[in-house]
């Protein structure tokens, strides 16, 4: 194999070349996280006869410029792509590929690039779709934890430092909790012009609107744990493309290398290998149209395809506690710990279900139906389903947040969607769902005052009432064992 570093309009660039043949098809993988991470993947492409290129963005590692996160990568892209086709080991033949923001670089270039530059195929894992769809939850709710620790990791600085946040939280442990959340990169110790701009981005959407448009095949790659999930689904599910695969397991944003609770040693799938037998079929003309893919059942070994329906499942729910509760941000509703508390006046609606008779395969979107009141103008409204197991274990399986804004005291019907539950319940397994109003780090506290969480310097307690009667839990549920599927098989066929 051949490999060296070049400079493509200005932006550092290490190519890999496979021994033996003259031209080749290319994989280009452009990156904020570093170039050369990505050795080891170059090398992988190559020994499969691919070209393999990786980049650093503008403004980040050996690419001079200005990092402005999520702008000008489909310039950029397009930019790299013409001179890959125009190198003579290029046989013109090109696949986007990436994950986290490296799928931003490929989708922007694959949905918002010149026609002439777009690749022929596009793999996009866990894909962080835009500023505003990575800030916000689909109903507006600010992502704190995963923004914070982002920003302060890599916002506005040529490299990164991924313990940033950990080490102020260390320093002070009530960082985030400080007012105004726009003011935290002054606790932070550093400069970070582009955070207060990020919570000015409300274009939510805008890459996966394009996708209706798209005209070349797509791999979307997720895990059922990632904050990026439904995102991912999302853009498979709207692709125009004559081919789209979805490849979903029971993991974190690091797939494969962060599985989550109910992974199988066979979810341990060697992605590598995956992608290149996808790319190569892609390239080929050699896949199956239409919408396919392979979904993990987690807590069970079986891999079943993404287009099969649940059955509707409405579990029966008794109260345990907190038909009326204080939302007070000031002691606000951990997204961390799973521990209930058992006294004291109540600071969430608690539910639970007897023990199930038999196993349970949740399979398919998830919803939390109600009508409740809250005495402030303006109220976040979380659902959070837990297993709890025959031992005691507790495991999240399920979170959704939505934020209402109404006259105060008002009783109104609403949903919350708790996104596409993929998991086998075992027998004897309780089902805990909390009410709450708040969901803090991982989401940033309601004011309750109806001033913007991010600009906010005063919080006020909001007290809230749920109609136990007018309350459902609805699943979708697997009635029969669905036929399994082999993803290795599945997404390249």
């Amino acid at each position: 194999m051949t490999s060296f570093t070049t400079s493509v309009s200005g932006l550092a660039t290490d190519v890999q070349l496979p021994d033996g043949q003259v031209t080749f098809p290319a994989v280009l993988i452009r990156t904020p996280y570093d170039r050369h991470s990505h050795r080891a993947e170059l090398r992988g492409w190559a020994r499969r006869g691919f070209a393999a290129l990786a980049q650093d963005v503008r403004g980040r590692y050996a690419s001079p410029g200005e990092w402005r996160p999520y702008e000008r990568e489909a310039a950029d892209g397009a930019d790299t792509a013409r001179w890959i086709r125009r190198q003579t080991w290029s046989d013109g033949r090109l696949v986007a590929c990436g994950a986290s923001y490296a799928a931003h670089c490929a989708l922007a270039l694959a949905l918002e690039g010149p026609e002439d530059a777009r690749p022929d195929a596009v793999i996009a894992a866990v894909p962080a779709l835009g500023a505003a769809d990575t800030a916000r939850e689909p109903s507006g709710v600010e992502r704190l934890w995963n923004r914070a620790g982002w920003w302060a990791a890599h916002g506005d600085r040529p490299d990164s430092d991924e313990s940033a946040l950990a080490k102020a939280l260390a320093a002070d442990p009530d960082l985030l909790s400080h007012l105004p959340l726009v003011k935290l990169p002054g606790r932070l110790g550093r400069e970070l012009p582009s955070w207060e701009g990020l919570w000015c981005r409300r274009e939510r959407g805008r890459l996966v609107s394009r996708a209706a448009a798209a005209r070349m095949p797509l791999l979307a790659v997720g895990g059922h744990h990632d904050h990026f999930a439904e995102d991912t689904v999302e853009l498979w599910r709207r692709w125009g493309g004559p081919s789209a695969r979805l490849l979903m397991g029971p993991w974190g944003h690091g797939l494969v290398a962060a599985p989550g609770p109910g992974a199988y040693p066979e979810h341990r799938l060697r992605l590598g290998e995956l992608y290149a037998d996808w790319a190569r079929a892609a390239l080929e003309g050699r896949l199956r149209e239409g919408r396919a893919g392979a979904l993990a059942l987690g807590g069970g070994p079986l891999w079943v395809a993404p287009d099969i329906m649940g059955d509707s499942y409405a579990p029966n729910l008794r109260l345990l506690r907190g038909a009326a509760f204080t939302a007070d941000p000031e002691r606000p509703v951990s997204s961390v710990e799973l521990a209930v508390p058992a006294d004291g006046e109540p600071d969430r609606c608690v539910l639970v279900t007897p023990p199930l008779p038999r196993p349970l395969d949740a399979f398919g979107p998830a919803e939390v139906r109600l009508r409740a009141t809250a005495d402030t103008p303006s109220a976040d409204w979380v659902a959070r389903l837990v297993a709890l197991s025959p031992e005691g274990r507790a495991v999240r399986i399920g979170v959704g947040i939505v934020r209402r804004a109404e006259p105060p005291y008002s009783s109104k019907e609403f949903t919350i969607p708790i996104g596409r539950l993929a998991r086998r319940l075992p027998a004897g397994t309780r089902l805990r769902l909390e009410i709450a109003g708040h969901h803090f780090p991982a989401h940033a506290r309601n004011p309750h005052t109806g001033d913007d969480p991010i600009t906010a310097t005063r919080l006020i307690a909001s007290r809230r009432r749920v109609d136990p009667t007018g309350l459902e839990l609805r699943l979708a549920a697997l009635r029969t064992r669905p036929t399994p599927t082999d993803p290795a098989l599945e997404i390249p066929r």
